[in-house]
């Protein structure tokens, strides 16, 4: 039987160094990302049923391991993930330093709780343990730089190296993460390896500093060197492109390709306008419910703009806001709203 893990992480420097060591240790993975509050219930719901599908595609091939990192559950969520587990025949392991889950690890046997160091050092010790993972000590370093930061342990040597990385992680917002999560994943996990490579060359934190511009531009270049802007732009696109079945939305008769806290819709915008001929507007709403709207001379969204949101501007370029917004971290209902509240406005 093989084993397949699920883990899902926090946001932060942390919660990605647990996944920057999952991957590295697992070689059939798939990983999760929330922020606390309902976001972290709605992330363990999906990988039920990602389980469930797996499990009815491969049958008892499957050993599922649902591995939760550097986040804390309440009672009454551990008791839910808990009885899911069971129901799909699936193991739990949560590895956590907040002291505010205290309750659920008194309470559950698959719940370890440690205030003394971070997360990504008691995933790092747990993996050694269980999967004889790095025998040759070559993550021991970025782990403890990690660590050094995230709680806060000043006198450390890695310390200054580990506040280089948490703006790293902190600032890396090139991709929108409930748009397109596994690329946003797997840049800010990128950001982890390149700070890897340099933790031990001389003057680290300032090489680190120094290099972050041309790390960003390595990931994102996919042809001939631009700005950082423009590459960012040309690689959001493509996402934007490849995926606009998904993102699709309708005003009146036009069609359109609607994203999520993008942002740059300026560059982004008309890009993708300019890439997608047979589509007639963009639209780029945030989680305040303020949106851009971009065209290339298909239609007058100034138009829809004041329309649907209040809104104006030019032709091809334009803004509102959507009144009475609703915000999810789930895009699905984020279009869902989006393309009922365009459908009310029109009727």
């Amino acid at each position: 039987m093989k084993q397949h893990v699920y883990h899902l992480s926090h946001i932060d420097l942390d919660g990605y160094g647990c996944q920057y060591l999952s991957e590295q240790c697992f070689d059939t993975i798939d990983c999760y990302n929330a922020n606390y509050g309902p976001e972290v219930t709605a992330r363990l719901a999906e990988i039920v049923k990602k389980i469930e599908q797996d499990k009815f595609l491969h049958g008892d091939e499957i050993e599922a391991l649902i591995l939760i990192t550097d986040l804390n559950l309440t009672t009454k969520e551990g008791t839910w993930i808990e009885n899911e587990a069971v129901r799909i025949g699936a193991k739990l392991q949560l590895l956590d330093h907040h002291a505010t889950g205290a309750p659920a690890a008194e309470r559950f046997a698959w719940y370890k709780l440690d205030t003394t160091r971070c997360a990504t050092l008691i995933t790092y010790d747990w993996l050694q343990l269980h999967y004889e993972f790095d025998k040759s000590s070559d993550f021991a370093t970025i782990v403890n730089a990690i660590n050094a930061i995230d709680i806060w342990l000043s006198d450390d040597t890695l310390f200054e190296y580990g506040k280089v990385m948490l703006g790293m992680i902190s600032g890396a917002r090139e991709v929108n993460r409930i748009l397109f999560p596994a690329e946003d994943r797997a840049f800010k996990l990128s950001l982890i390896e390149a700070a890897k490579q340099r933790v031990s060359e001389e003057d680290a934190p300032i090489q680190l500093d120094d290099d972050l511009h041309q790390i960003k531009k390595a990931f994102f270049r996919q042809g001939e060197n631009n700005t950082k802007d423009n590459l960012v732009a040309f690689y959001v696109t493509d996402l934007l492109t490849k995926d606009k079945q998904r993102l699709t939305i309708h005003y009146k008769g036009y069609k359109g390709i609607l994203g999520y806290n993008v942002g740059n819709t300026s560059l982004i915008g008309n890009a993708c306008m300019v890439e997608n001929d047979d589509y007639d507007f963009y639209m780029d709403v945030n989680f305040r419910g303020h949106f851009s709207l971009r065209s290339n001379n298909k239609m007058d969204v100034s138009a829809m703009a004041a329309h649907i949101g209040n809104g104006g501007g030019h032709p091809n370029a334009s803004g509102g806001k959507i009144e009475g917004y609703k915000d999810s971290f789930v895009y699905a209902e984020v279009r869902q709203f989006v393309q009922e509240y365009i459908d009310k406005k029109c009727e």
